[in-house]
């Protein structure tokens, strides 16, 4: 938490910059998927800054939640939704994703971008995550992940291990936090890996859908 607060006022900013503005991409790609279930209410959990958040405003959901662990971050992104005229449509919540503060089968559908790789236990937060979603509701990841095929992987080795640190050192006063970024994603699984851990964690019906020469994958699910 102390570390994504003090990297929230640029973490947009550098966001941005790190996926060459991508990232913006795959985000409208999950709504895309969310929103075909036509959800009354959506989570977005590790909302951040709350970028997906308001994305996922152009659904037909009558309420959206972003929930993070870190004030810092829920501060910047407030703002964000003020500044979007959508206050009376989603709301920014400090908690754990590991331990959810919702009933049981509470949200039509529940998003996920660029956070379940910061879960303490990743297990632990796939099973609240199914706690919380409604029977037939949907549930999308979005999350980097490693290119397989050459040159992409070799190309992207050579960027996360020493581009991306050094334009974090440019733009960063933390430089451990983006140290840490990387290394996460490093050793995160992905692709048929993520999608067993979905399963044992009670998630059916899960796919995984490569995007930008792997560099990133959204995985759907369903309760």
């Amino acid at each position: 938490a102390t570390m994504f607060d003090n990297i929230s006022k640029e973490y947009d900013g550098l966001n941005r910059v790190i996926s060459f503005g991508i990232d913006v991409k795959w985000r409208k790609k999950v709504v895309k998927f969310v929103a075909k279930q036509n959800p009354s209410n959506i989570l977005d959990i590790a909302t951040g800054t709350g970028d997906l958040a308001i994305n996922l405003a152009e659904t037909n959901a009558s309420k959206i939640i972003g929930l993070d662990i870190s004030n810092g971050m829920l501060e910047v992104g407030r703002k964000k939704i003020t500044k979007h005229n959508l206050d009376a449509k989603i709301e920014m919540v400090i908690g754990d994703s590991e331990n959810l503060p919702f009933e049981d089968n509470s949200f039509d559908a529940i998003t996920v971008a660029f956070g379940v790789r910061n879960f303490e236990t990743l297990e632990k937060g796939l099973k609240e995550i199914h706690r919380v979603l409604k029977p037939g509701g949907t549930f999308v990841i979005l999350e980097t992940s490693m290119p397989t095929k050459t040159p992409f992987k070799q190309g992207y080795n050579f960027y996360t291990k020493n581009i991306l640190p050094l334009i974090g050192k440019l733009f960063s006063k933390d430089r451990s936090a983006y140290q840490y970024l990387y290394e996460s994603a490093s050793v995160f699984p992905f692709g048929e890996a993520l999608n067993n851990i979905l399963r044992q964690s009670g998630f059916i019906n899960v796919k995984d859908f490569p995007q930008t020469f792997g560099v990133a994958t959204i995985y759907k699910s369903t309760k």
